[in-house]
C-alpha cells in the first residue's frame, strides 16, 4: 500500500524549517516528513508529537555554515539548533548536509 504526502506542514516541520533558515541561511532547504511511515510502530504512537510528527529528512546546503565542519560536526549544529523538537518528541531526523561546492559535485554527471 502506498502512502500519499501530505502538503499540510505541521508546526514541528514549519519549527523545523524557520530555525534552520534563519540559523544557516540555506542555499538549499528540503523538508520530507516521512511520519506517515512509521506512525504504525507501537513506539511512535506513544511517543508522537500532538502533531504526528516524529520523523523527517532534511537536505540543507549551506556553505557559510557548514565549510570547513566535518559530517559529525555539522549533523550536531542541526541537533542543537533542533533541541526543543527533538525534546518533544522528534524521533528520527536524517540529514543530508552539504557546502555549495559539494551539493554541485554531486549533481555532476560522471
Amino acid at each position: 500500500m502506498a502512502t500519499v504526502a501530505s502538503s499540510v506542514v505541521g508546526p514541528v516541520e514549519q519549527s523545523i524549517r524557520e530555525k534552520l533558515s534563519t540559523s544557516f541561511a540555506p542555499t538549499v532547504l528540503n523538508i520530507r516528513n516521512d511520519s506517515a511511515k512509521h506512525s504504525h510502530h507501537a513506539p511512535m504512537r506513544a511517543q508522537a508529537t500532538p502533531s504526528g510528527e516524529t520523523h523527517f529528512y532534511v537536505e540543507i546546503v549551506s556553505t557559510q555554515a557548514f565549510e570547513g565542519k566535518t559530517t559529525l560536526q555539522r549533523h550536531r549544529l542541526v541537533h542543537s539548533i533542533l533541541r526543543d523538537e527533538l525534546d518533544a518528541g522528534l524521533h528520527s531526523l536524517s540529514l543530508s548536509t552539504k557546502t555549495e561546492q559539494e551539493a554541485n559535485v554531486a549533481h555532476q554527471p560522471s
